[in-house]
């Protein structure tokens, strides 16, 4: 039996959307061929409030269960439909801490967040996407709750800004594998000058379509992603490059403003 190569991480707040995220989650891990571990932090305030020591460690003690038991109702169904185990941990404490802690013992390739429609991430503020940017230099998948690519299906897969950028993974030959063809590539160009310039990519096996920036161009990206049915768009978000802030800039821009399952490399 082949032994898995990668590590998928998947940090949740156990709302209805987890669901959505795992399914997401474990249609890329067969794809690729890792195991999916399953993160959740839960602040001590949101436990105990003013309660003597010996009823706290009661509160605790009764919460890590009740925990426990609803982590499992949440993945053992994913787990067992689709025959692949979820390793789950969950802790007590300061949440950004804890998540550094376990990425730093455990080395994940792929750390999977959840995405809300009112764009801000479902795990914990607006700024954990930064945070987990920040702190993990390698994959960073958001799930989307519309328009989830399911487990054992071909993934109608997109790429941004270039297909040797978007693309450089090492898993980027199983990703096109699986994946339906023609590749729909996708760029952005500064004015109508540089459409002059762009190198269109001749291939039956690849779709390019090209636009200009201004205040339309992420409505009309959108539009084109929700028209080719793009369950999964991949992204280069500039590692070791510069103009870091600009990228950063970039990468929120692109999150906040497609509805559409990102894999940021």
């Amino acid at each position: 039996m082949k032994k898995n190569k990668y590590k998928i991480l998947v940090l949740s707040d156990l709302k209805k959307s987890t669901g959505m995220t795992l399914k997401s989650t474990i249609s890329l891990a067969k794809i690729i061929g890792a195991n999916i571990d399953f993160f959740y932090v839960k602040k001590p305030t949101d436990i105990i409030e003013r309660e003597s020591q010996l009823s706290a460690m009661r509160t605790i003690n009764s919460e890590f269960k009740a925990t426990d038991k609803k982590i499992k109702k949440i993945i053992d169904p994913f787990s067992k439909d689709y025959d692949i185990q979820i390793n789950s941990q969950f802790a007590f404490g300061n949440v950004k801490h804890e998540i550094d802690k376990y990425l730093l013992e455990n080395k994940p390739d792929i750390v999977v967040l959840g995405k809300r429609k009112s764009k801000s991430f479902s795990f914990v503020g607006d700024n954990m996407i930064d945070f987990i940017l920040e702190k993990h230099h390698g994959v960073v998948m958001i799930a989307a709750n519309d328009n989830t690519f399911n487990p054992n299906d071909e993934i109608s897969l997109g790429v941004l800004n270039g297909i040797k950028q978007s693309l450089n993974v090492d898993f980027s030959e199983d990703l096109l594998g699986h994946s339906q063809k023609p590749l729909r590539s996708f760029k952005i160009v500064n004015n109508s000058k540089s459409l002059n310039e762009i190198e269109t990519i001749n291939s039956k096996n690849t779709v390019e379509y090209v636009f200009e920036q201004n205040d339309y161009t992420f409505k009309n990206l959108s539009n084109y992603l929700e028209k080719n049915n793009i369950n999964l768009l991949c992204v280069d978000r500039g590692i070791n490059k510069g103009k870091a802030n600009q990228k950063k800039a970039e990468i929120k821009n692109i999150i906040n403003n497609l509805n559409v399952s990102l894999l940021l490399s």
